[in-house]
């Protein structure tokens, strides 16, 4: 199994989004990327990034960055793959810095919590800026809506993490060797938020945060795992990115 981390860029956004009610009025610049797994099972995308046109035009004031090498399609080919060779992607959850992408991968199942779904379809007032791409929901688009944890591939297990919104699911993955890795998503957005406890600004239910925050760090403890964070600039520049890998 070879786990690649796909750069898509950065945007900005304010401290007390980073972590809820802190720091407000400090603007922090944090990456945005995707996964590319490599198993026996095919190749999975985990997560396709933010839409640089979609971004500018709605979300401007989080003055996104992204090169033509930071699309998904161009960290693909970086990998030795084209758009057309993924034929299963999986969506954390479905705001806009997650699935700005998913257009370029019109070969492949999206698999995503059935209520992730339906919420990104309809969702409340105060959420219509975290769900405005729909890009994802494209003539011909095709769904495979789960719920429960679900393992989709061997070693490749979904675990329901709600809080940050209603059917947001965060990762781990069990390498046959090599140290097992947790993908927080946007449980939480750092190392620091984690230790901390405290979750992201926007979110749709806080009390289930809370309650996923101390599931990712159980299931982290379980595996002896490694968490890796979506939106924390530092632990970034530490990770290997595509075209290097993880391997197990």
């Amino acid at each position: 199994m070879r786990i690649y981390l796909l750069d898509n860029g950065s945007i900005v956004i304010d401290h007390a989004q980073l972590m809820w009610n802190i720091g407000g009025g400090t603007p922090v610049r944090i990456p945005s990327y995707g996964l590319l797994i490599e198993h026996d099972d095919g190749l999975f995308v985990f997560d396709t990034g933010f839409d640089l046109d979609h971004t500018n035009a709605v979300l401007p004031f989080e003055l996104p960055e992204q090169t033509s090498e930071q699309t998904i399609p161009a960290q693909l080919r970086a990998c030795g793959y084209e758009p057309g060779d993924i034929k299963t992607l999986v969506n954390s959850h479905l705001h806009f810095d997650h699935v700005g992408g998913n257009k370029h991968l019109n070969e492949a199942t999206v698999v995503v919590h059935e209520q992730e779904l339906e919420q990104a379809r309809n969702c409340q007032p105060f959420e219509r800026f975290g769900y405005s791409d729909r890009s994802w929901d494209y003539d011909g688009a095709s769904f495979r809506t789960i719920s429960g944890d679900t393992e989709v591939a061997r070693g490749l297990l979904l675990f329901e993490t709600p809080g940050h919104t209603i059917g947001h699911y965060s990762l781990l993955v069990t390498p046959e060797s090599g140290r097992p890795m947790v993908f927080a998503f946007d449980v939480v957005y750092t190392a620091e938020a984690l230790e901390k406890g405290v979750q992201p600004g926007f979110h749709y239910d806080p009390v289930a945060g809370v309650a996923s925050i101390e599931r990712v760090k159980q299931v982290a403890a379980e595996h002896e795992a490694d968490i890796f964070f979506s939106h924390d600039m530092d632990a970034w520049n530490g990770y290997r990115h595509a075209p290097e890998f993880y391997e197990g």
